[in-house]
């Protein structure tokens, strides 16, 4: 009899104390043969109805720019801010200057030049665009376009859940998880899910960090508005689901067991 409850007791206290753990942490395992074929990707984000950019115009003599940066929409650009609050970094500033917003066919109302056209173009390329046109009043022009409202949100199983304000236009899906702190033990590494909004389409795409392949992906190059969601791991489902209460339940059960043991053991020496 004192055999079977001892062995009970061995058994029930195994049972609840061990757990399934994701044991797989490691990313991009076969990065080294992928490295030198991503660093030659050239894809780069296009402009979308909605963002809003900072145009500044620069030459020798400031005061035949002045046309050019005449616009009642200036406003501040925020450096690299953090999640949940939003706040700015330590040891960033911000600019201002004027803004303009593309509107819904992807048009601008830029001083002199009038009407440009965004759709399809990148920063650079709208930047080349104006710094063409105001070289026929201006000598030696130089034009600086940002986008200002340039966000990702970043939700579920990461260190610091929010979305994040990113000034220079461009954020790769590892640049994100760093600010994001990376995931948690209980996050998903092998199937997380990015849902894109690009020109009204809404799409979705899944990342394996596990395999380095992903970094061929179209969504490893984030773009504006893009939502990560990182799942919890069957681990975590698992928590969610138990009783909160189960270890202090399981704590007494298992003193009972190993009381019942101890009586019956006495009993027997008797």
């Amino acid at each position: 009899m004192n055999k079977k409850y001892i062995f009970l007791l061995a058994v029930l206290s195994v049972f609840f104390s061990c757990g399934t753990r994701e044991s797989q942490l490691d990313y991009m395992k076969n990065i080294e043969n992928l490295a030198i074929e991503t660093s030659q990707q050239t894809n780069k984000n296009t402009l979308q109805p909605g963002d809003q950019l900072m145009i500044s115009v620069a030459a020798e003599d400031m005061e035949v720019t002045a046309p050019f940066n005449q616009n009642p929409r200036s406003s501040e650009l925020s450096a690299y801010s953090n999640g949940r609050t939003n706040i700015l970094q330590q040891n960033q500033v911000s600019v201002s200057g004027p803004m303009y917003t593309i509107d819904t066919n992807g048009n601008i109302d830029f001083p002199i030049l009038g009407q440009i056209n965004t759709t399809g173009k990148t920063l650079e390329d709208l930047k080349k665009e104006l710094q063409n046109g105001i070289l026929v009043y201006v000598k030696n022009p130089t034009v600086n376009v940002r986008l200002t409202n340039y966000r990702i949100s970043i939700l579920g199983e990461v260190q610091n859940p929010g979305y994040f304000t990113i000034p220079g236009g461009e954020i790769t899906f590892l640049e994100a998880l760093a600010m994001s702190g990376d995931l948690t033990m209980n996050g998903k590494r092998e199937n997380i899910l990015i849902v894109r909004n690009e020109d009204g389409k809404i799409s979705k795409g899944y990342v394996n960090l596990q395999d380095a392949d992903f970094i061929n992906s179209p969504y490893y190059k984030l773009k504006q508005n893009d939502v990560i969601y990182v799942s919890p791991n069957k681990s975590k489902e698992r928590q969610a689901k138990q009783n909160p209460n189960l270890g202090i339940i399981m704590s007494a059960v298992s003193v009972g067991i190993s009381a019942v043991a101890i009586v019956v053991t006495l009993i027997n020496k008797n």
